[in-house]
This record gives structure tokens, C-alpha cells and sequence, in this order.
């Protein structure tokens, strides 16, 4: 698989996510806003061990367990596939609903080994009403010596639990990203029964 998956600047953002210290705007937190900031203090909590961040074992259980449940990877592997998913039989959405997953969960993972240090997220402000189903949390993420970066993070309310479904870093979206880059690679070898296999032996070397 030559085509680069998951852009660097997009990792960052995952990575974001989860790893930092969160302060409000002017106003209190909204259910949206909470699961990114509970699940970053989860994380925190980790990395006070200095043993966590050189344990690939736990990492990558921490992140499939305690991450990803906050993801709607169904609605995500959707969206990436656009058209594609459309023509995809049930068995084939199943499979690569779970080799995309496990393709983020092993990538994401792997951001552990790298340094991300004195981040400071801003959450602006929100307006939700109760019907609202999906809904857009927009952060402002800063750094000492380094210019401010805008993440946002598309979600929707799946069983009474908001989800993350796209995430904007600098206006770049993972899912737009993606979704181009999985419709040539569809292109190249074939078939979505290629590229699934692929992204299967692919997570098998990670």
C-alpha cells in the first residue's frame, strides 16, 4: 500500500485529543466538549507512568479500550468510502469497518513514541439544543513557540453517547483526506476486496 494513510497532521490531531489539558472558554463544559476532555485526563493519568508510553501491549489496549469507543467508526468507514460503500455488500462493510479501525487504533498507537509536550486545548463556545444529533466541537490548540492550530471535531449523538466521527486540523479533514486516497487506492488494485486485504496485512505487520 504506497498511498500514505493518515496525514501527519492529522495523527497530530488524534493525538491532540486525548494528551491535552483542557480549559474552557467562558462556560461550562457541554456533553460534546466532555468526551474529549474526560478521555484527555483518562490519558493523562497514563502518562504519569513512565512505563505506558514504552509498553506496546498496553497502549494499544488502552487505545482500543478506552479511546476508540468514543469514535463512530461505522459512520467514519462510511463516510471514507463514500460511493463506494454505497456498492459494498454487508460482509465487505464489515471488513473493512474493522481493518480501518484497527489501521487508525495501530497508527495512533504508534504516536505514543513520539514527544508532545506543554499542549493547552481551548474549547469555544457552544450551542446545542436537546434535539441536536450532531454537532461540531471547535478548539483552539496551543503550544510554547508555536502558532495556535484549529481542530475541530464532527460528532453525533449515536444511543445517548456523542461520537466522533471527523476531526479538521487547520480546516484538513481525516475523513475527506482519506476518503480520496482509499478511492484511488480502489482504483489501482482493483477491487474494495483488494484493499481490504491489503489494509489487513498491513495491520498485521504493525
Amino acid at each position: 500500500m504506497t498511498t500514505q494513510l493518515l496525514p501527519r497532521t492529522l495523527l497530530l490531531g488524534f493525538f491532540l485529543l486525548l494528551s491535552t489539558t483542557a480549559t474552557a472558554a467562558t462556560e461550562k463544559l457541554l456533553a460534546p466538549q466532555l468526551v474529549i476532555d474526560n478521555t484527555s485526563r483518562a490519558l493523562l493519568g497514563k502518562l504519569k507512568d513512565p512505563a505506558f508510553a514504552s509498553n506496546k501491549v498496553e497502549i494499544h489496549t488502552f487505545v482500543d479500550k478506552a479511546i476508540f469507543p468514543n469514535v463512530d467508526t461505522v459512520r467514519m468507514s462510511a463516510l471514507v468510502l463514500g460511493k463506494h460503500w454505497r456498492k459494498a455488500s454487508k460482509q465487505q462493510k464489515k471488513q473493512f469497518i474493522a481493518a480501518f479501525k484497527d489501521l487508525l487504533v495501530n497508527t495512533y498507537s504508534t504516536t505514543f513514541t513520539e514527544q508532545f509536550n506543554d499542549w493547552t486545548i481551548t474549547y469555544l463556545p457552544l450551542k446545542l439544543k436537546a434535539s441536536d444529533k450532531t454537532t461540531t466541537v471547535k478548539t483552539i490548540v496551543s503550544q510554547s513557540g508555536k502558532a495556535d492550530a484549529k481542530i475541530d471535531y464532527s460528532m453525533v449523538l449515536r444511543h445517548d453517547q456523542w461520537k466522533i466521527y471527523d476531526l479538521k486540523v487547520e480546516g484538513i479533514s481525516l475523513v475527506i483526506s482519506n476518503r480520496e486516497t482509499f478511492s484511488q487506492l480502489i482504483k489501482n488494485s482493483g477491487s474494495l476486496d483488494n484493499v481490504i486485504a491489503e489494509l489487513e496485512a498491513k495491520n498485521n505487520k504493525l
